[in-house]
């Protein structure tokens, strides 16, 4: 997928044969640039239904959650993943995450090669919060997603 970088002064035309194709991410010349590998905004075409996923952890189909925090963030995407796959979805059709976590990833190698598994066509557009804790003391990360599918 061609992710388009449209400058915010440039109209954005979609011709009746891609309106209803991909997301549109756009980073506007206007606005400070991504403070990391993420897009500001992500525009959702006519015709995408949009899919609102609550917080997903890094467990398994058995209830277990699966340790420390950057497993638990793989997982977190992968059951992402297959929620927006049960729709129809690809990654391509993830618009934004939003990433809650307990503390400072360790191996941020390990989450920069989640993303780039996850999203190959480049991420989407992402906010990063720290929190004191969550629901569990052994939940370290929770994901929130929306998607736009066809």
């Amino acid at each position: 997928m061609v992710r388009k970088v449209v400058p915010l002064d440039e109209e954005i035309i979609f011709s009746e044969e891609d309106k209803f194709l991909s997301l549109k991410f756009i980073d506007p010349p206007n606005a400070p640039p991504p403070a990391a590998n993420y897009r500001n905004l992500a525009i959702v075409p006519d015709g995408r239904r949009l899919l609102i996923l609550a917080g997903l952890i890094g467990n398994l189909m058995d209830g277990t959650i699966v340790e420390g925090l950057e497993a638990q963030y793989q997982q977190a995407l992968s059951n992402i993943m297959a929620i927006v796959a049960s729709e129809g979805g690809t990654p391509d059709d993830i618009a934004r995450i939003t990433v809650f976590l307990v503390e400072k990833p360790s191996k941020g190698e390990l989450i920069q090669q989640a993303n780039k598994s996850t999203f190959p066509g480049g991420p989407p557009a992402m906010s990063w919060v720290y929190v004191a804790g969550l629901f569990r003391p052994d939940v370290r990360v929770e994901i929130e997603a929306i998607a736009a599918v066809e």
